[in-house]
């Protein structure tokens, strides 16, 4: 589930909430405006960035669920119940086998962040059915879309993207992944399984004085696209250093595209 590292989801943690779709959370918040309470359930909780995110949006007492398969961030998700009004129960789950016993009792809310486009299509239909067969609402953000613009633009910026997104519907432990598939195809199935769903960009957006994360996704993307072996390595060693080169500089930007959505059943 969460393989990423605890530094890395810290400095990615306040770009996502910057990009989180302010529609989309409205309808999260109107859809249990007047509730005294509300139960939770996060997958592929990590440390508890949802949490941190939404809890503003929802009704005062608040119980979570934080579901992750990561021991170490788990421990930190634990940290953060404050009782009486906010409960935290940190459960260690493998959600490609368990799936169902993560969403099983009293749940009012299912909740996911940047876990979409690391599964399978398989993987999401069970989880538009599962939580259709509870008429439970479901709140995914940050999925990736496949997206990306830099400027000033470089040559090979193309083929980079690309490569990643081959790199994207790699196995990521789901089965083959839908990468920037994963949105629009969960809309689809929650849709087909009587949801209505409200969708919104949810977009990265790096300012010219954002360059740790910058250089961190320019690594990452080099990366995956010398594992997916595809493309000459002397090129995309070539193109990350003209980046960082640009990055170090005044006024390197770059746009990454996610999409938000919130999941309501309808019959």
């Amino acid at each position: 589930m969460s393989s990423f590292s605890a530094q890395w989801l810290a400095l990615r943690e306040p770009y996502d909430r910057r990009a989180r779709n302010v529609g989309v959370l409205e309808a999260v918040r109107a859809a249990f405006r007047g509730h005294r309470a509300i139960s939770v359930v996060d997958l592929g909780c990590g440390t508890g960035a949802t949490l941190r995110a939404i809890g503003s949006q929802l009704p005062a007492r608040q119980n979570w669920r934080l579901v992750d398969n990561n021991l170490s961030l788990l421990a930190q998700a634990a940290g953060l119940g404050r009782p009486p009004d906010l409960t935290v129960e940190a459960r260690t789950i493998d959600l490609v086998r368990d799936l169902e016993l993560a969403l099983d009792g009293s749940i009012d809310l299912v909740t996911n962040s940047a876990l979409l486009d690391l599964v399978s299509a398989e993987w999401l239909e069970r989880l538009a059915v599962e939580a259709a067969a509870r008429r439970l609402p479901v709140y995914a953000a940050l999925t990736y879309q496949g997206r990306a613009t830099f400027d000033p633009a470089e040559p090979f910026d193309l083929e980079i993207v690309a490569a990643v997104n081959r790199h994207q519907r790699r196995d990521k432990g789901f089965g083959p992944a839908l990468g920037p598939e994963a949105g629009l195809f969960a809309v689809r199935n929650f849709e087909r399984v009587g949801y209505a769903v409200v969708t919104g960009a949810s977009d990265w957006e790096f300012a010219p004085q954002d360059r740790e994360i910058q250089l961190e996704v320019l690594a990452g993307w080099a990366a995956a696209a010398t594992e997916l072996g595809e493309l000459p390595s002397a090129a995309i060693a070539a193109w990350l250093a003209r980046r960082r080169k640009l990055v170090a500089g005044p006024g390197a930007t770059m746009r990454v595209g996610h999409v938000d959505f919130f999941a309501t059943p309808t019959r």
